[in-house]
């Protein structure tokens, strides 16, 4: 009969419990190694804006255009007046003062602004009214003296016509004028052309006489060659034979 040592057999024991450890533990999964996160996506991008006027000063009453380009923008507006617009594009504007505009462009990345101005010049003041001169005057001031048929002679409404043209020379003594004797269509050209020279001189003694200087005043005469009225009747005749007043060159 075979007699086992006790230390035999604890040794037999302890390479048995090891060989049974080795075994389980290369039976044993292995842990899944787990994928990391993909990464953030990168942030949205800010918007750009360009954004000018064409042209920049204007006058009164004009326009001028609006030009603009924007990127990564989801919403485009001008103020004022404008409102929203297009993200790229033009509009015209006729402000009625000088005004600066301002673009706003806004997305997912945030906003940016620019503006772009329209100087309006304002018209010039008018010029201050110019002081009336005699010229300015003289259809006004002057009146002419009017004749009976065939006569020279300065009936009473013509002295009272001549009296006011002499008070007007008077005032404006720097005035020259000429005195043009007129008749009517009857008689011939001859004869009307001496009626008219003696109308205009006897218009010419009467200012003398009333304080007028001689030098101021002209005479030539047309006899019956420039009517003032056209028709043959006595009322037309009547204002063809006169005196009439005409501003010297």
């Amino acid at each position: 009969m075979t007699q086992h040592h006790p230390a035999l057999n604890r040794a037999i024991l302890v390479l048995a419990s090891a060989a049974l450890l080795f075994v389980a533990g290369c039976h044993k999964q292995k842990p899944q190694t787990q994928a990391p996160p993909p990464p953030p996506p990168p942030p949205a991008a800010k918007p750009t804006v360009t954004f000018s006027a064409d042209p920049s000063t204007i006058n009164k009453g004009q326009s001028a255009k609006l030009n603009w380009t924007t990127t990564d923008a989801a919403n485009v507006s001008i103020s004022p007046e404008v409102g929203a617009v297009t993200p790229q594009g033009s509009t015209t504007v006729t402000p009625a003062d000088s005004t600066t505009y301002t673009i706003t462009a806004t997305g997912p990345g945030g906003s940016a602004n620019a503006t772009a101005s329209v100087t309006v010049n304002a018209p010039a003041p008018p010029p201050p009214p110019r002081a009336a001169g005699w010229r300015d005057l003289f259809t006004e001031e002057v009146r002419d003296a009017y004749f009976d048929y065939d006569k020279a002679d300065i009936r009473a409404d013509a002295q009272q016509a001549l009296q006011k043209t002499a008070a007007f020379l008077k005032k404006y003594p720097e005035a020259k004028v000429v005195v043009e004797g007129h008749c009517d269509e009857r008689g011939s050209t001859e004869y009307n052309l001496a009626l008219g020279d003696r109308r205009a001189a006897a218009v010419k003694e009467y200012l003398i006489n009333l304080g007028i200087p001689a030098g101021s005043i002209n005479t030539v005469s047309y006899g019956k060659e420039k009517p003032f009225c056209m028709e043959s009747s006595e009322a037309c005749w009547q204002q063809n034979r006169r005196g009439h007043f005409i501003p010297a060159n």
